[in-house]
């Protein structure tokens, strides 16, 4: 089983869509959670304990993620998605973008 985790500012919009679409996607497990203090589920070092693979939403987030855990980063594969905060849960065009760009990483 592969533990995959969605990462963005505030893990109200993307990642938690993100976490919703790939929910019953065969051979994994998913999570989602938000960089900042505010985030509806704040990042932990946990969710990374417990990730093998790491998607973010944007190139600023990889950056503040490697800046603040680049340790717990270590063997784990990391993604940015290059997804911009426009749209809203469960928006049907950022469904569609997500999984455009996310599931060649799962095959």
């Amino acid at each position: 089983m592969t533990h995959v985790l969605f990462i963005c500012s505030r893990n109200r919009l993307r990642s938690p869509t993100a976490e919703e679409v790939f929910r019953t996607w065969p051979g994994i497990t998913v999570a989602s959670a938000g960089l900042k203090r505010d985030a509806d589920e704040v990042l932990t070092r946990e969710h990374l304990a417990t990730a093998d693979v790491i998607f973010v939403m944007e190139a600023v987030h990889k950056r503040e993620l490697t800046r603040r855990f680049g340790e717990e980063l270590r063997g784990k594969s990391l993604i940015c998605l290059g997804v911009s905060d426009d749209y809203g849960y469960m928006d049907p065009v950022l469904i569609s973008l997500l999984q455009r760009r996310v599931t060649p990483h799962l095959r």
